[in-house]
């Protein structure tokens, strides 16, 4: 009998276990440096800020209970639950626990702007005048101008709540011994092997029937360093849930529509949707090679080549064609009316006008990319060579397209732009004069002035509808010059065991774990 029940005890265990593969690694458990999605996700489990962002991307109540926006949108006065607690540490003193406070923040808040610190997410305060402890429960913020994102900013993992005397502790180790307030607690890391939360017992947020979350006890990740490692290791059962599409098994998976194979559908659902990531090709404006700073060409590389056949072909449907902006569906500001559609008679005609007006007759384009990218960019070679340009693929490792790109050295590369947080300007802000690379994000140092007009306007609009509007006039002014060939507006795609419930989906891609639970003993 005792065997018996601690058997059954360590299989109901087991299915509260949820586990899942990270193939890219995890630098660092410390929220101040959550830069990459691998980090993202497991310091989203260990950690909260002022508000977070539900799967809708509304910006909802997280540590802070409410807030006022006063002072011509400039200051935000937030008011802080008093039941939110640390994970559990000796240096707690005798309860090890502590309830956070509103100087918590403020030390959070000082630690990213702190140059000896070096957190990338300092950039996420840019806009910040200043910040203050009103009393235990109140924490204001009052910023330089208005800004109509900051909240959605501040729903990043870099403005997370940390507990000063426990980072000062570990000093630097604080990235593998860390110590939140989030629904799970860090238990072990044996790094490039495994990583492992707990349940947290203290965990604040209930669900609508008042139950405390989190439900799983447990998160177990596991560091295979191949995607077809991880999906076998999916298909066999032993991990419950692989996000994305990888050339390595989504002909196994998935039929050429983007339908679930026949073998799998008993035991694996698929959920998709919008992602905020626009992939995309990008010309140097200010190079010196003629068949960049032509127009035509550019607007002949536009329409001369078929979105939806290369979604078919090379992503199994998985993706929208770009036939809109820059600006990707699921943003307010978003047009699909204002960007380029397939005609290649159009484009053969605005070739051969270059090379009329030119009598250059073998007009060509070097494009650079990296090797994840290479059929993607092989197709659209194949395709303007029937328009009479020829292209020219260079691969290159991603660490070296990062800094060609950023310091001017390319005429023609493959990018793409994953939102940092749920707004168009984020997006806007690549094609903003004064955010020229290496020193902003403006990788093809586009130029215009009323475009320059527009954003700035922008941040004085507090009424959504209206800046939506200016975001889609500032998106047509892009698309007008060409700057960029949109290739696709990616989706989230994410596949799970059948016994696993609750697991949302949203357009940033974040990893919500909080109410997930897995259905005991079944069998699959």
């Amino acid at each position: 009998m005792i065997v018996s029940c601690n058997s059954k005890t360590k299989d109901d265990n087991s299915n509260l276990v949820f586990k899942y593969n990270e193939h890219k690694n995890i630098g660092s458990l410390d929220p101040a440096f959550s830069k990459d999605l691998a980090d993202i996700w497991a310091t989203h489990q260990l950690f909260n800020g002022l508000v977070q962002m539900d799967d809708q991307l509304n910006v909802k109540p997280c540590i802070a209970k409410n807030w006022t926006i006063t002072d011509s949108a400039k200051t935000y006065t937030f008011i802080l639950r008093k039941d939110v607690y640390f994970h559990k540490h000796q240096l707690f003193g005798k309860d090890s626990i502590r309830a956070t406070t509103a100087s918590d923040f403020e030390y959070s808040f000082n630690r990213l702007l702190d140059k000896s610190i070096a957190s990338p997410g300092s950039w996420v305060l840019k806009k910040v005048d200043n910040f203050s402890t009103v009393n235990d429960s109140t924490f204001q913020i009052k910023l330089k101008q208005p800004f109509p994102a900051f909240l959605g900013l501040l729903t990043m993992k870099y403005c997370s709540v940390v507990p000063k005397e426990i980072v000062e502790h570990y000093g630097n180790d604080f990235r593998s011994n860390p110590i939140g307030t989030g629904p799970f607690k860090f238990k072990r890391w044996e790094e490039n092997l495994k990583l492992v939360f707990r349940r947290n017992n203290h965990y604040f947020e209930t669900d609508a029937e008042g139950q405390q979350l989190p439900y799983l006890e447990a998160i177990a990740i596991t560091f295979l360093p191949d995607k077809q490692s991880e999906f076998l290791q999916f298909a066999q059962g032993n991990i419950d849930f692989v996000s994305g599409l990888d050339g390595s098994y989504k002909d196994e998976i998935l039929t050429a529509e983007g339908k679930l194979r026949a073998a799998y559908s008993n035991d694996i659902k698929m959920i998709r949707g919008p992602y905020l990531n626009t992939e995309y090709l990008a010309f140097f404006m200010e190079s010196e090679v003629k068949t960049i700073q032509s127009l035509k060409l550019r607007k002949a590389i536009n329409i001369g080549f078929d979105r939806t056949k290369m979604m078919t072909y090379l992503r199994n449907g998985i993706g929208i064609p770009a036939n809109g902006g820059f600006i990707p569906k699921g943003l307010p500001g978003f047009d699909t009316t204002i960007g380029f559609s397939y005609q290649p008679e159009l484009a053969k005609q605005l070739v051969a006008e270059y090379k009329a007006e030119t009598g250059n007759q073998n007009p060509e384009i070097t494009l650079t990319t990296t090797s994840n990218y290479l059929s993607f960019c092989e197709f659209i070679q194949r395709e303007l060579q029937k328009t009479g340009l020829l292209v020219n693929v260079d691969v290159i490792p991603p660490s070296s397209l990062k800094d060609a790109k950023a310091n001017g050295q390319l005429d023609f590369f493959r990018a793409s732009w994953i939102a940092d947080y749920p707004d168009a300007e984020n997006y806007l802000s690549l094609y903003y004069s004064h955010n020229f690379a290496p020193n902003g994000p403006n990788y093809t140092h586009f130029k215009n002035e009323l475009f320059d007009q527009m954003y700035e306007a922008a941040y004085l609009e507090t009424d959504p509808e209206l800046r939506a509007q200016l975001y889609t006039k500032m998106d047509s002014l892009i698309m007008d010059s060409a700057p960029i060939v949109p290739l696709f507006y990616d989706e989230v795609v994410r596949f799970t065991r059948k016994n696993v419930n609750g697991l949302g989906i949203n357009a940033t891609n974040l990893l919500e774990l909080k109410s997930v639970n897995k259905t005991k003993n079944l069998n699959l």
